[in-house]
């Protein structure tokens, strides 16, 4: 369906994206996604170049252990070596902090004259919900799973309804004149 509707990314793409940065903060990073009801952000650096995404699923994984390194830190104290309280709370706060949840893996990207055909076809192929529009390697919007249903139901919304017939000037005068006849018409009728 969305191969004839000839949609690009920049045709529907959100321009306003809510983005975070690697040292924002996890509660920060909640508060966006729950007051603008996105599902993931971008994050990007000082440059507003692409670093990674950031999505629920991460958020999920929050609680689930540690990492590797953080788990050889804990074996170190765990068997009596002292770590400084400052390396112990520095290590507490980079999990409340995106750099920490977000995934760093290859983003999946396109440009904005990507097709919509295309990126519904990425989206499926790598089940992802987001994919970021670059421009010169700058952020400048994301298509979302609920932008190609919005161009979706935009094609399917004018397959059903035919776009009106342009008529000329000669053809708008006759179907004038009809309309003055029927109505005199109407108008001198008995009515009953």
């Amino acid at each position: 369906m969305l191969d004839d509707a000839k949609f690009l990314a920049s045709d529907i793409m959100t321009r306003d994206v809510a983005v975070v940065h690697p040292e924002t903060t996890l509660l920060a990073a909640v508060k966006l996604m729950a007051s603008r009801r996105i599902t993931g952000l971008p994050v990007v650096d000082k440059h507003g170049s692409l670093v990674g995404m950031m999505s629920e699923a991460d958020l999920l994984r929050w609680h689930e252990g540690f990492s590797e390194r953080e788990a050889r830190w804990l074996d170190l104290l765990a068997e009596g070596y002292y770590l400084a309280p400052d390396f112990l709370r520095e290590i507490q706060e980079q999990r409340r902090k995106i750099k920490g949840l977000m995934s760093s893996k290859p983003t999946i990207t396109v440009t904005e004259t990507t097709p919509a055909r295309d990126i519904a076809s990425l989206m499926h192929a790598h089940r992802i919900k987001r994919v970021p529009v670059l421009r010169d390697g700058k952020l400048v919007g994301i298509v979302t799973r609920t932008d190609l249903v919005r161009a979706l139901a935009q094609k399917l919304s004018e397959m059903e309804s035919p776009p009106p017939r342009p008529i000329n000037a000669d053809e708008a005068l006759r179907l004038a004149r009809e309309k003055a006849i029927a109505d005199v018409r109407t108008a001198q009728s008995p009515r009953r």
